[in-house]
């Protein structure tokens, strides 16, 4: 009889109303291991950002439902602007055709202990460079969202040449990485660059610290340049280091950092070899996937539908900080600090532990902290030798259309190795 009354009350209960946030989610706990790169015909292509010059078409998204029923899931895109807000263009100004997309690839896991579907989604092609966030929602419903993920398109109208001058005081520039450089537009029109030109820049693909609207130091409207140096401090990026790692892409063999694992219980339990804080060590070159991660199984084929999920706990050995709050933060929860991420801390360990549940792979990650008085970093430590990869993209808005189309993409490595 209860099992009754609850069938009758799910008909009728309130669905969750889902809220459309502009930037990298998921609005579901069953969606996993999102993705979305641009695919190459290369090893770890899984890595590289979700930016593509025009008419390249090599746009992909990937991603786990930890159902094990195929949902009908749709894609829209929304056109935005240099700051991810929505910009006023309509469909059939950036889309070539009509603004909703099948989701028609996917398959079953095998053999998984968690069963799941795997999605698979090629991006169609946009008329505009710019700014877009991709929408995927079920059944034709448009407020029934699953995630929303950011991509940038960009045409190679300008040029940029770097400049390695550093500024600012003596004293950061241990501490903090600074990009100076001067971009040519000799190939465009910009009306205005004061007010038209925004320029942004992110550090190893996040968006949680990325510096935006970026003014000019200097424009040379005689020979088409804009220069860009960083004096004030609030430019600078903190250097960080190098991410920490865990390879769990053999459960049966574990890699690197991997401490032990509990096959007794279902999930797979795997725990993390104990970290500790690195704020008063000298810096350790070792390579790292700036904060990526990676889906690979080595127990019983690479294949995206044969990787298991595991519970993975992390933990900090750290005297406890009252005021201050840490999170497990990297690409594979999308730098977001909330309930999911924040460490607990353990009075009988003396340790900060937290559970997530990830894929077999290869996954970065750090730990942040959110104190008035404390830096991020404050466990990490930051050095100027860090390998880091930055991103500047430069954006201009004409009369028409009237928004901000990105005419400039630029990867630069710092301390690549």
């Amino acid at each position: 009889m209860n099992l009754i009354i609850l069938l009758i009350l799910s008909l009728f209960a309130t669905p969750i109303k889902k809220e459309l946030v502009f930037d990298n989610r998921t609005y579901e706990p069953e969606i996993k291991s999102v993705q979305l790169y641009t695919e190459k015909r290369e090893v770890g292509s899984q890595l590289l950002p979700a930016v593509t010059q025009m008419n390249q078409n090599d746009l992909v998204l990937e991603f786990d439902d930890l159902r094990n029923d195929y949902n009908r899931y749709y894609v829209r895109i929304i056109h935005c602007q240099y700051d991810w807000t929505t910009s006023s263009l309509r469909d059939l100004d950036f889309m070539a055709e009509y603004n909703e997309f099948n989701v028609n690839e996917y398959a079953f896991s095998s053999n998984t202990q968690i069963p799941y579907v795997h999605y698979r989604f090629n991006v169609p092609k946009v008329k505009l460079p710019g700014n877009y966030l991709l929408v995927v929602y079920r059944n034709g419903n448009k407020s029934d969202i699953i995630l929303s993920h950011r991509f940038m398109v960009y045409d190679g109208r300008t040029s940029l040449k770097q400049d390695n001058r550093t500024s600012g005081a003596l004293t950061l520039r241990s501490t903090n990485q600074q990009l100076n450089f001067i971009v040519d537009y000799k190939r465009v029109e910009i009306i205005n660059p004061f007010g038209s030109v925004h320029v942004v820049i992110r550090q190893n693909q996040r968006w949680d610290n990325a510096r935006f609207n970026i003014k000019p130091s200097f424009v040379r409207e005689d020979i088409n340049q804009i220069e860009y140096r960083l004096f004030d401090n609030d430019k600078f990026f903190t250097a960080g280091n190098e991410f920490r790692f865990v390879d769990f892409r053999s459960i049966n063999f574990p890699g690197q950092n991997t401490d032990r694992v509990d096959k007794a219980s279902l999930p797979y339990h795997i725990w993390v070899q104990p970290d500790a804080s690195r704020v008063h060590e000298v810096y350790s070159q070792y390579p790292d996937i700036n904060g990526q991660f990676y889906i690979e199984n080595r127990d019983n084929g690479n294949d995206a539908t044969a990787s298991n999920y595991v519970d993975v706990s992390f933990t900090l050995k750290a005297q406890e900080l009252e005021k201050a709050k840490i999170y497990l933060v990297g690409a594979f929860n999308q730098w977001i600090k909330n309930q999911e991420s924040q460490m607990n801390f353990d009075p009988a360990t003396g340790a900060y532990q937290n559970t997530q549940l990830l894929k077999q792979g290869w996954y970065n990650y750090q730990y942040l902290v959110e104190d008035n008085q404390l830096s991020p970093n404050h466990f990490e430590g930051s050095h100027f030798e860090t390998e880091n990869f930055y991103e500047v993209f430069f954006y201009y808005r004409p009369f028409q259309p009237n928004a901000d189309l990105l005419i400039g993409y630029f990867p630069i490595e710092v301390n690549g190795r």
